[in-house]
């Protein structure tokens, strides 16, 4: 439990961050990682039929769906600091991290 608090707090932190960054800055010209495009590129080659504006809970929680994210975020060991860690998601892209619209992934 202190473990999975401790990581929350510090997800939490991180998402207040990275929000006020993609808030503040034209996404177009925002790289979060040196291999942006190569993630973007092999996450649409995996997941094409994602729908990424507003995500499905069920769809990225499905057993089919779990099956292909571990393996995606192993193509990122070792270029990718912290590629295994679990992460915050906003269900709405449109709407701020708020309880209701933000989901673990992880």
């Amino acid at each position: 439990p202190r473990v999975e608090l401790a990581w929350a707090m510090k997800a939490h932190q991180h998402a207040q961050v990275y929000f006020n960054l993609i808030s503040s800055v034209d996404p177009k010209f925002l790289n979060l990682t040196k291999v942006d495009d190569q993630i973007y590129e092999e996450f649409r080659k995996t997941f094409q039929d994602l729908k990424i504006d507003v995500l499905d809970p069920e769809e990225l929680k499905s057993e089919p769906a779990k099956a292909k994210w571990r393996p995606f975020c192993l193509r990122f060991e070792g270029v990718v600091e912290d590629f295994n860690y679990g992460t915050l998601l906003r269900l709405d892209s449109r709407r701020e991290y708020t309880e209701e619209n933000t989901i673990f992934g992880g």
